[in-house]
């Protein structure tokens, strides 16, 4: 299946600017970083729940946001990029 996670992390405490590395640390996990607070997950439903369970775990709920959106499969290679954007390897093994 293919994700697109968005999030809006609260940073104007110190707690926040940790909270927001480990959501994006979570996320180079998972996918590729295609803006600043967006990527592209190519992944499993089990995988999808160990995902979300950690984000669930790293978030502040009343003061952060993150948004899930399952996309076509295909959806990534259709994509179509304006200025200077650069294509993630969805097709290609994940490597940390």
């Amino acid at each position: 299946m293919e994700l697109l996670i968005t999030y809006d992390v609260e940073t104007t405490t110190p707690e926040g600017a940790q909270r927001l590395r480990r959501v994006a640390k979570i996320c180079e996990g998972y996918g590729h970083r295609v803006q600043k607070s967006v990527f592209e997950i190519t992944c499993t439903p089990t995988t999808r729940l160990q995902l979300e369970a950690a984000l669930t775990r790293t978030i502040n709920h009343t003061r952060d946001s993150i948004r899930v959106y399952q996309l076509d499969r295909g959806a990534f290679s259709a994509a179509h990029h304006l200025g200077a954007a650069i294509e993630a390897p969805h097709d290609t093994p994940l490597v940390l």
